[in-house]
Formats: C-alpha cells, sequence, structure tokens
C-alpha cells in the first residue's frame, strides 16, 4: 500500500506523518508540497504512485484536482483537517496524524 502525505510547503506536517510511517511494514510512504516553494512538490509521477492520498486541509485536495485533474480521477483522497499550527514531529501533531490514518491501515 502507498500512502502519499500533502501539506503545503512539505516542511512540517506531511514529513512527519511520512516519518510515522516509514517504517511501517507494508506500507511505502511519501510526502510532498502544493507550494512552489515546497521541500519537495507535488507531481503526477507521485500522485499515480499513491493508492491512498493524505491531505492535511481542504485547499491541498483543491490544489492538486485543479493542477492534476487526470491523475487525481480515480485517487481516493482523504482529508485529515490538520491545521497548519505544528512543528515536525510535534506531539500533539503525531496523535492526531495517528488517530486519523491508522484507520486506512487496516
Amino acid at each position: 500500500m502507498n500512502f502519499l502525505f500533502i501539506c503545503s510547503r512539505n516542511q512540517w506536517r506531511s514529513p512527519t506523518a511520512e516519518a510515522i510511517y516509514k517504517d511501517n511494514h507494508g506500507v511505502n510512504v511519501r510526502s510532498a508540497g502544493t507550494e512552489p516553494s515546497a521541500r519537495i512538490k507535488l507531481s503526477a509521477k507521485t500522485i499515480l504512485w499513491a493508492d491512498i492520498i493524505f491531505v492535511m486541509e481542504k485547499k491541498h485536495k483543491q490544489r492538486m484536482i485543479d493542477k492534476f485533474p487526470i491523475e487525481v480521477e480515480d485517487k481516493m483522497i482523504i482529508i485529515l483537517d490538520i491545521p497548519d499550527e505544528y512543528q515536525f514531529m510535534d506531539p500533539e501533531l503525531i496523535e492526531d496524524i495517528k488517530t486519523k490514518v491508522d484507520l486506512y491501515l487496516q
């Protein structure tokens, strides 16, 4: 199963999610950002690689649909509703991500 985590700049939220699940057996993870200034920019190739795409906010899903309409056509996209108010590996952020993502590991 390939999980893709997306936030704006790929600095705090999506890299935290990637770090949480990177050693999880049976799950491959990547992260990317929707902004031009993102550390790792979202690409069509990355979207096509993913089985499930987790976006931190509704705006990330919309940006992805606007820029890659064909690639996201049949993708499962989950909005996690996690605001941009955390630092990398913040304990509250980790808990929020795990609570919302672990449901999809089964």
